[in-house]
């Protein structure tokens, strides 16, 4: 099919998570014409349905990294957007707790390391944390007042309520295929194809989650080094059976590749606890079967986690919940690699931006991202 004949359009975003549809509403508010690529038949069913749901404060991340500065923005832009479109949340707080005296240490640098975020997190003793959560254990804890929960479905149902309001369209059942840059200067965009569908655009914004790689590496025209190497890590949940004593966030230290197994709660104050860490071995990028299961012969380990903080759970009270995949850009024992939002000052190619390594905070992170996003455009007002 020869460019000429193509339907075009301003931008095309691939992938339907919740950034994705963060970054086309964005785009559609902008004024600009969008279509969202999504190979599955429903939004928000990867990454961004596989998580804790919780609304971030900012604390774990490097003061100069775009985590930490797109988790406090976005904590802040999700807080104040959930509020006015009525998108169920709750800011509960967490409790960072030590349940051994050599975990001090690990507590005094995470206070010191959110002060330099300016992000308010304060001591507890022991009485303090207890008074607050009556069934807590602990030898010491921070509280983080502005941590939370969301709803996300509810939150994705709304950032593409807004998008379609201002004239983006979903393709559902549309894996991206291949893209290819196309013409010099002002004119200069993006042959585009998904299965049954060729678009012209200016604009491509690749939020593909796990498949970001594999979107990328079609992409014609991208220089190579481009496209850094996926590490997967999978993380189990389960959830607990009956009420929770719970009301707040309990999150112990932290732990290699993770935040350790936290215990979170829903909006209607069920209890889940997770995620591990079990690093995956490396695979084809463009293989997009995972496996989700979660097995019984781990609960043994999650409740021996626990019982650290929480040393009455009743036995038996777990049971296997889900799982997911985050698509990391370290591996096991390397630093946490940042955010990577490439656009053309990076790679050269004006209208694309390659959004890799978005995990956790990437919910807490999504509006702040989308308006990231927009500025490496050159499109942000």
């Amino acid at each position: 099919m020869a460019s000429e004949s193509l339907d075009r359009v301003d931008a095309v975003v691939v992938g339907a998570g919740v950034v994705g549809l963060a970054t086309a509403r964005a785009l559609a508010i902008a004024g600009h014409e969008v279509v969202i690529l999504e190979a599955g038949p429903r939004f928000g069913e990867g990454v961004s349905s596989r998580h804790s749901e919780v609304i971030h404060a900012g604390l774990y991340y490097p003061v100069d990294s775009l985590k930490a500065r797109l988790c406090v923005r976005g904590k802040a832009l999700m807080v104040a957007y959930c509020t006015e479109r009525g998108v169920p949340h709750r800011v509960c707080g967490k409790l960072v707790v030590a349940t051994a005296p050599e975990q001090a240490s690990t507590l005094l640098r995470l206070q010191a390391h959110a002060a330099a975020l300016e992000v308010p997190l304060q001591p507890v003793t022991r009485a303090q944390a207890q008074a607050m959560e009556p069934a807590l254990a602990c030898t010491e804890a921070l509280w983080s007042p502005s941590s939370g929960i969301v709803d996300s479905h509810a939150l994705m149902t709304a950032l593409l309520g807004d998008a379609e309001s201002h004239g983006a369209v979903l393709a559902l059942n549309s894996p991206f295929v291949r893209a290819e840059a196309q013409g010099d200067g002002a004119a200069r965009g993006w042959r585009v194809e998904a299965a049954g569908i060729a678009l012209q655009s200016r604009i491509l914004v690749n939020a593909a989650g796990l498949q970001a790689q594999a979107v990328a590496r079609t992409l014609h025209g991208l220089p190579e080094g481009h496209v850094p190497a996926r590490r997967l890590a999978k993380g189990h949940y389960f959830a607990l059976t009956g009420r929770s004593p719970f009301s707040r966030l309990i999150y112990p230290t932290p732990v290699d590749g993770g935040l350790g197994v936290h215990l979170t709660i829903d909006l209607a104050g069920a209890a889940r606890f997770g995620p591990d860490v079990q690093w995956l071995p490396d695979r084809d990028p463009e293989d997009s079967t995972f496996d989700y299961s979660v097995g019984t012969e781990r609960q043994a380990a999650f409740e021996a986690d626990i019982r650290r903080y929480w040393p009455g759970l009743p036995t038996g009270a777990l049971y296997p919940a889900y799982s997911g995949i985050r698509p990391k850009l370290s591996g096991p024992g390397e630093p946490a690699a940042d955010f990577r939002i490439d656009g053309p000052a990076r790679h050269g190619l004006s209208g694309l931006v390659n959004l890799f390594g978005i995990e956790s905070p990437g919910l807490t992170s999504s509006l702040a991202l989308a308006e990231t996003v927009l500025e490496a455009l050159g499109e942000a007002e």
